[in-house]
């Protein structure tokens, strides 16, 4: 039991609003709570009877911290940080840690429309947010298709001598090479802006208005361009927005069983549905949906920065969250306007409502039925290997290259649930011989592995190889070296023939592969494990090689900068031209001497 002195702490507490840190003798926060009247609800805690997780931490409280606050507002942005700075146990969390992407309109003389995630510093428009990377790439391509506005780098667009391909197939207009005047991109702009917005109508009426124009004008191709413009419109129009809504709107679904909680979200902008996202809150097994929604909403709209375009008009709910009232005023304040949480709606926004439910409790039912799936694989894993426990943190290599050229080594991580992506690693392998992947293996391992003594990543309690006896062997010396214990070492290596179903296992302290039947679960796990570690070192070396292709020989002569190399190819029209061409002619180019122009012909030549 605690030896916190609740009584004499409740003596000295002021009523004022305000945040309670509850602390363990470690210093370790278990629990961040904000309160309009402090003393009430802190005594709260000490007067009551309670369920068994509350009980469970008071009686790990070492002492309290108090911050008094000027309101209960204050209060509760001042919680939500707490919460995220250190994720308290008994608190309910949520994982989303990534910026959101946006569609960006430059304010260049011709505007590009790309995409963009982070902070939005650059001059311009930013529509969104946007619940995923791809449901900003589609919608590019979409746009791409409905109006010619350039989606090119600038890089690309200022050094065009004759319109690239997305010209020839009409889907840019060409403001690179002059093919568009500066009037009729604006108007493809101001289209595009005025779609975005969600006033698809007015776009169409105005197309209509031109279309008329140029069939009295005898203009027929382009009336009948203007034409299909507005069909393409008016089946996106259908298919994309929501019937007799024009304004933000996120809908909110929450699911909640067996202790696993979803969220299911969708977002409106501008009357327009741009997808939904799904999270799992990390919960108390006794947390109601009423404090799931409001945690949630808490989290995700409170204190995220440009929270202004990030938080909508209206948020519609399947449960109306604890502090309706309370959330309602601080999101109503971060933005600037009033904002609305409700829950009892009609017609379209009640069918909206209800499929965003649905939509929750399939995603829920995946998870469990995933997460009882991914259990029975390590049962049986550690029935196979015949661990003393279940493993709770797995790592496996792979090694990647061409002919030994390039090499690139992986690293993945999984854990209970599964992949845990954001730990992966790659490994740019250099200064071994070309094809040796016990030397690739061992630098791979001991870059990662001299982290682990540093305290930076923790220690696995499985270390996967991906290979035999060799590489197995090569990995132990690697642990050894370093002084590394308590991780078993595996190397899974494929059977005589390659073929799936076919792996053996070596162990380090067994003399004969182990041979899992084909349809045994612990086999799956390892092939999954196996394949994605083989998977995430294919695509980093592949990366690799394609960056190496595109660096121009030209980089690695001395002499030759960004804008001599950048004269060079408009000079000769590209690389393939200039090695063809000879000291003299090279040295006619603007800046180039003739010394220099040899060492760039030499480069070419080997002479």
């Amino acid at each position: 039991m605690s030896s916190f002195d609740s009584k004499a702490f409740l003596k000295t507490l002021t009523h004022a609003p305000g945040v309670y840190r509850m602390l363990d003798k470690g210093g370790v926060v278990l629990y961040v709570g904000k309160a309009k009247d402090l003393k009430r609800r802190v005594s709260s805690y000490f007067s009551r009877s309670h369920n068994k997780r509350i009980h469970h931490m008071v009686s790990q409280i070492d002492h309290i911290e108090i911050i008094v606050t000027h309101t209960e507002a204050e209060a509760l942005l001042l919680e939500n940080n707490l919460i995220k700075e250190f994720s308290p146990r008994y608190n309910i969390l949520l994982r989303d840690d990534k910026s959101y992407p946006y569609l960006y309109l430059s304010a260049d003389e011709f505007p590009r429309l790309s995409f963009h995630r982070g902070a939005r510093k650059g001059k311009g428009r930013y529509f969104g947010p946007y619940p995923s990377a791809g449901a900003v790439r589609e919608t590019l391509h979409l746009l791409q298709k409905l109006f010619p506005v350039r989606q090119c780098e600038n890089s690309f667009y200022q050094n065009r001598s004759r319109p690239c391909l997305q010209y020839q197939i009409k889907r840019c207009s060409g403001p690179c090479t002059d093919e568009v005047t500066l009037d009729q991109y604006q108007q493809h702009v101001n289209d595009t802006v005025l779609f975005l917005q969600g006033k698809t109508s007015t776009v169409v009426e105005k197309l209509m208005q031109r279309m008329d124009e140029a069939s009295l004008a005898l203009a027929f191709e382009e009336a009948a361009r203007l034409r299909d413009q507005i069909a393409a419109l008016r089946a996106v129009q259908e298919k994309q927005y929501v019937s007799g809504e024009s304004g933000d709107m996120d809908i909110l679904a929450c699911a909640y069983e067996q202790g696993t909680a979803c969220i299911q979200q969708f977002f409106i902008r501008s009357g327009r549905n741009l997808g939904n996202k799904h999270y799992f809150p990390k919960a108390p097994s006794d947390a109601s949906v009423e404090s799931l929604m409001s945690a949630f909403i808490s989290r995700y709209y409170i204190g995220q920065s440009g929270q202004g375009q990030l938080i909508p008009n209206e948020i519609l709910v399947t449960a109306l969250p604890d502090d309706l009232e309370l959330l309602q005023e601080v999101l109503s304040e971060q933005k600037g306007r009033r904002v609305v949480i409700r829950k009892n709606v009609r017609a379209e926004r009640a069918r909206w409502l209800k499929m965003a439910e649905r939509n929750a409790r399939i995603t829920l039912q995946s998870k469990l039925s995933g997460d009882a799936g991914q259990q029975k694989r390590l049962e049986a894993l550690h029935n196979a290997l015949q661990l003393e426990s279940l493993p709770e943190r797995m790592e496996c290599f792979d090694i990647s290259h061409t002919s030994g050229e390039l090499t690139v080594a992986s690293c993945v991580v999984f854990n209970q649930e599964g992949p845990l992506k954001q730990d992966y690693r790659r490994f740019n392998i250099e200064g071994i011989k070309a094809g040796d992947d016990y030397a690739a293996m061992s630098q791979a391992l001991e870059r990662r592995y001299s982290r682990v003594k540093t305290g930076d990543v923790p220690l696995p309690d499985i270390l996967f190889i991906d290979g035999g006896k060799g590489q197995l062997n090569a990995a132990d010396a690697i642990l050894q070296e370093l002084a590394i214990s308590g991780v078993l070492l595996v190397g899974i290596a494929k059977g005589p023939d390659r073929r799936p179903g076919m792996e053996q296992l070596f162990l380090l302290d067994r003399p004969q592969p182990i041979i899992i039947p084909a349809n045994s679960p612990a086999l799956h796990l390892l092939q999954h494990i196996r394949d994605e570690s083989h998977r995430f070192a294919i695509t980093g070396h592949r990366n690799r090689r394609a960056k190496s292709r595109k660096s121009s020989t030209l980089q690695d002569i001395p002499g030759v900068g960004p804008k001599r190399r950048q004269t060079l190819l408009k000079h000769f029209g590209g690389l393939q031209q200039l090695q063809k061409a000879g000291i003299e002619d090279i040295a006619k180019v603007e800046g180039i001497s003739q010394q220099l122009a040899r060492k760039i012909y030499e480069t070419f030549h080997g002479d």
